[in-house]
């Protein structure tokens, strides 16, 4: 009897059976997703996959599936992401500031989302308590796994990879912040730049912040200017990208400012559409066609309702445009501009 390819109608008839009689619904995209996963799948057992390679996308998939199903349970509330070093004792100034920094971000109703390990990751728990906190435990030989304040907590998430972490960190965060670290935290901290500047992540606010006196950021901050920017190697505009807040308040103000009016952001097809918090006056409109126009593609900025093709936050207003699909820094500049309207 001959093989069956996976796109077979007989093959086809079979996955779609299987994915109703699991409580999937027929013709829907969701169902259409499902069905080439399963597809993509079965596809592994003819094409010469090893065990070892079998394993890791097997694991991969299963990690981000639970992932996706615990952070789906909390909706609605905005999130912060701290990085900075395992390693960092309970005395050390970069401690006390990030404890104090968790706190005055629980008063303001952020949710925190760290590592899961002591350090500064501790701190960053230490002003939410368990009920604010998601714990992203990366299993390491020589590292604690899990501090006393998220261990055996629901939201604490367990994870071999670090590939599928760092994704779970960039797109459940509404903002980073980082402290200082070594190669963990540095490589967290230039892959969120890298996938904001290319436009693989979405515009979210990166604070860089450390204890009374420290110079950790300076030094970083002479690297990034001297071998990237006067290098040539980014754009101006990509200095946008992150914000060195020299105290507490200053970080909690930059969160929140940034949040003030734009709301947040998803193409429609070629167009960018931010959803905003306040409708955006004609004459506020004319500034960003005067000043950005280089992030168009062809037309002009413009105020719109939703798109059919939305299905989130159809309350807010929208501003939208043909977007040119680089010059994320620049995008960042605007953001900020129109958090000044």
């Amino acid at each position: 009897m001959a093989k069956l390819e996976v796109y077979d109608d007989e093959i086809v008839k079979k996955i779609e059976e299987i994915i109703r009689d699991c409580g999937g619904e027929a013709g829907t995209f969701e169902s259409d997703l499902i069905k080439q996963q399963i597809q993509t799948s079965l596809r592994l057992m003819t094409e010469g996959h090893d065990t070892g390679q079998l394993k890791l996308i097997t694991r991969a998939l299963k990690e981000l599936r639970y992932a996706y199903r615990v952070f789906n349970d909390y909706p609605g509330t905005r999130r912060i992401s701290f990085f900075g070093s395992a390693r960092t004792q309970e005395d050390d100034p970069d401690y006390i500031t990030a404890e104090e920094f968790s706190v005055e971000l629980a008063k303001n109703d952020w949710m925190c989302i760290t590592g899961a390990a002591n350090g500064i990751m501790k701190a960053g728990m230490a002003g939410q308590e368990a009920e604010g906190s998601f714990g992203l435990s990366i299993r390491l030989p020589f590292e604690v796994p899990t501090n006393a304040f998220i261990e055996g907590d629901p939201k604490l998430i367990n994870f071999r990879y670090f590939f599928t972490r760092k994704l779970m960190f960039m797109s459940h965060s509404d903002a980073l912040v980082v402290f200082p670290g070594g190669f963990g935290t540095l490589d967290e901290l230039f892959e969120m730049l890298t996938l904001i500047q290319t436009g693989r992540g979405n515009i979210i606010p990166i604070i860089l912040m450390e204890g009374p006196g420290g110079v950790y950021w300076k030094h970083w901050l002479n690297y990034v200017e001297k071998n990237l920017y006067e290098g040539g190697k980014i754009c101006p505009e990509d200095m946008s990208l992150f914000n060195i807040a020299p105290t507490v308040q200053d970080g909690i103000e930059h969160v929140n400012t940034f949040y003030k009016i734009y709301h947040s952001s998803r193409y429609v097809r070629e167009m960018f559409v931010m959803r905003v918090n306040k409708m955006i006056s004609p004459e506020q409109l004319q500034v960003l066609n005067d000043n950005y126009g280089r992030l168009l593609a062809s037309g002009k900025f413009e105020v719109t309702g939703p798109f059919p093709e939305e299905d989130e936050y159809l309350d807010k207003p929208r501003l939208a445009f043909h977007h040119t699909r680089m010059d994320f820094g620049l995008l960042r500049q605007m953001i900020d501009t129109i958090n000044t309207f």
